[in-house]
């Protein structure tokens, strides 16, 4: 066939400066399989050497040029037809001409900017690879090698609690705090949640951390909801003043960094979803969004020391903030905890169970709908209702209230 011109009559291998010292992770694949990929950051350079071999010995192979690129791109899953391109960069490694031997060209890509994380969610894949075309008249030579590429950030130590009341009025109110609002992709989720008031039977409480992507926009957006972990935090009723306590290690689960609006193309946050059921298997839950980001491995020895000092004087302020939710504390530790609302994050608010106005509810129905529950109309919570198999009629609810 070769002789006609047609297929390939030279193999190319790209080879990466330092690759066998450089560190591989996993990146996951559309098939959800993991591929071993060397690892590269934001700034660093790319270089190496395109090894081009002819396939039988004493041919020849004619070409109208050899090029390499470096490309980063996004593929929606909903339109494969198009790439969307935000780095390519292009690298002429032989003019027009013929190759009678085996041949190695080098090249270098110096500082490339690669801004975002490698990513293979539901809908939407973003990628770096090293594309080396050999231009012929009737079918090009292409060979393509993929990179992996994380993205480090630094988040001030100066990093608030999560704190907020919620419940059903008159029925459940509960208190919870977490002890960030972000955390590296190796941290320790810590928290804690103090019952208020318990007039429902409640049986059972876990919390899960859900993924949730979204990409596209306008009518071509899609949401999909995916729960990496659950954990169960209380079997059994709980009393009034009872807390129970929450600590969740966030290491052994494939998470990634958050990802807002990423080209304008997709996004990915995190929530920690709180889950409540009563004896007649009503859901109850309430999610609140956090900020995952990626840590560098490697720590300066000048930074170990005061670092320390930091995470010392961090547990202090964990352990003086907790002990507020205990019934036991003082008037003036309960004073202090209603200030510390205002200027955190958290703020108390008490709801009414279905109809609730307010988007910060905590609804009754199924958390893991591809709606964002924030936004929940009536219907959507009772039909969720009838899936979560309370067994109980819309009047019911009704009289409920």
């Amino acid at each position: 066939m070769s002789f006609f011109g047609f297929g390939q009559s030279a193999e190319i291998d790209i080879y990466l400066d330092g690759q066998d010292a450089r560190k591989k992770v996993e990146v996951k694949t559309e098939d959800g399989k993991k591929e071993l990929m060397l690892l590269y950051y934001d700034g660093e350079t790319v270089s190496g050497k395109v090894n081009v071999s002819l396939k039988k010995a004493g041919s020849k192979l004619e070409h109208q040029g050899i090029k390499i690129e470096f490309i980063g791109q996004i593929e929606l899953f909903y339109d494969r037809g198009n790439h969307h391109e935000f780095t390519s960069l292009v690298k002429e490694l032989a003019r027009p001409g013929e190759m009678i031997a085996h041949t190695s060209y080098p090249f270098e890509f110096s500082c490339v900017e690669k801004p975002f994380e490698v990513y293979t969610g539901a809908n939407v894949k973003l990628r770096y690879f090293l594309r080396v075309t050999i231009v012929r008249r009737l079918a090009d030579i292409v060979k393509e090698v993929d990179i992996a590429v994380h993205t480090l950030s630094s988040y001030p130590e100066m990093n608030n609690s999560i704190k907020m009341e919620v419940g059903i009025e008159d029925c459940l109110h509960i208190e919870f705090e977490y002890n960030k609002s972000k955390y590296h992709l190796k941290d320790v989720i810590v928290g804690k949640i103090y019952f208020l008031l318990v007039r429902i039977k409640i049986k059972h409480m876990e919390i899960a951390i859900i993924k949730r992507e979204t990409t596209g926009t306008g009518p071509n957006m899609f949401t999909e909801n995916e729960t990496i972990a659950k954990y169960e935090i209380m079997d059994g009723a709980p009393v009034r003043g009872e807390s129970i306590p929450i600590r969740v290690f966030l290491a052994g689960y494939e998470l990634t960094p958050t990802m807002r609006d990423i080209n304008k193309k997709f996004s990915v946050r995190y929530f920690l979803n709180l889950v409540l059921m009563d004896t007649e298997d009503r859901r109850y839950f309430k999610q609140q969004e956090i900020t995952l980001w990626r840590k560098g491995d490697k720590v300066r020895k000048s930074n170990i020391q005061g670092q320390q000092q930091v995470q010392t004087s961090e547990d202090i302020n964990s352990a003086d903030r907790f002990p507020q939710l205990h019934p036991g504390g003082t008037d003036e530790n309960r004073s202090q905890s209603s200030k510390d609302d205002t200027e955190e994050q958290g703020s108390k608010q008490v709801f009414t169970e279905i109809k609730s106005p307010s988007g910060d509810s905590l609804h009754v129905g199924d958390p893991f709908s591809d709606h964002n529950p924030d936004h929940i109309t009536e219907n959507q919570i009772q039909h969720m209702q009838r899936e979560a198999g309370d067994g109980q009629n819309d009047s019911n609810n009704e009289k409920r209230e």
